[in-house]
Formats: C-alpha cells, sequence, structure tokens
C-alpha cells in the first residue's frame, strides 16, 4: 500500500517498508527554531542587535548566535548580508516541514492514525472539533 502526502514542496511516500522522504524546507531543531521565532518577530534586523535579542530571551552568548545564524545560512533557512540577518522561510513552512516528518517517520503518513493518537491523549472541545471540522470540510484551507 501507498501513502503520499504533498504540501509545500514536499513528498512523502511509504511502500511497505521503505520510506521516500524530500523536502525543499530544511530542517529546524529546536533551538534553531526559537532563534527563528526571535527573527521573525525583528526581521530584517542587524546581526548586533540580533546578538542581544538572542541573550535577552534565550540567554545565548555572542558566539551561539553567530553559529546558529552561520548553520542556518548554510542550509538556506537565513540570510546575513551586510550585517543584516534575515529568514528565507516562514514559520508555516518550518511547521509544515516538521509535521510532514513527522507524520511521515512515526505514522507511516496517515493522517487518520495520527488524529486517532492524538484524540486518545488530548481531550478536544467541542469548539475545537467543529473548528477541525470545518477545516476538514474546507479542504485543509484555514480562513484568513
Amino acid at each position: 500500500m501507498l501513502y503520499s502526502l504533498k504540501r509545500n514542496n514536499a513528498l512523502f511516500q511509504n511502500e511497505k517498508k521503505g520510506m521516500v522522504m524530500k523536502m525543499n524546507t530544511p530542517k529546524v531543531f529546536e533551538s534553531e527554531y526559537k532563534f527563528l521565532c526571535i527573527l521573525w518577530e525583528n526581521e530584517p534586523v542587524n546581526s548586533t542587535a540580533l546578538v542581544k535579542l538572542c541573550k535577552e530571551q534565550l540567554g545565548w552568548v555572542k558566539g551561539a548566535t553567530y553559529t546558529v545564524i552561520k548553520r542556518l545560512a548554510e542550509r538556506g533557512v537565513v540570510k546575513h548580508e551586510n550585517t543584516m540577518v534575515s529568514t528565507l522561510v516562514t514559520k508555516e513552512e518550518v511547521r509544515l516541514a516538521e509535521f510532514d516528518e513527522l507524520l511521515a517517520n512515526r505514522f507511516e503518513g496517515s493522517l487518520p492514525a495520527f488524529l486517532a493518537t492524538f484524540s486518545k491523549k488530548q481531550k478536544l472541545s467541542e469548539k475545537q472539533i467543529a473548528e477541525i471540522m470545518q477545516i476538514i470540510h474546507q479542504g485543509g484551507q484555514e480562513e484568513a
């Protein structure tokens, strides 16, 4: 049986034992995500100001901030040019890529399996159920 999920320029396939994964949004790790949240709120931002923000909000030293900037720039997640830092991916793109990876790796690409597991652990209110049903009926498109 073949499951496939295509979203955000990502393709995940599971064919019995083999898994193929192609993603255009690079992997972002937890500490990098926290850094990106600061950047998304303040971009474009001077790297010196970003160092100060990271020290205040994350407790990072200057070297840690520049290391993360360098790593994310090498992976195409941020741009660091003329002391200015900005993102090349949106928060939604990062979230979708992370969700797609979770779905592919832990739920064999099955959204129903994910939802069944989620609903066993998380008690949903009637309002939340109605919101989820509305999203499903809209074909996954949230209202603006």
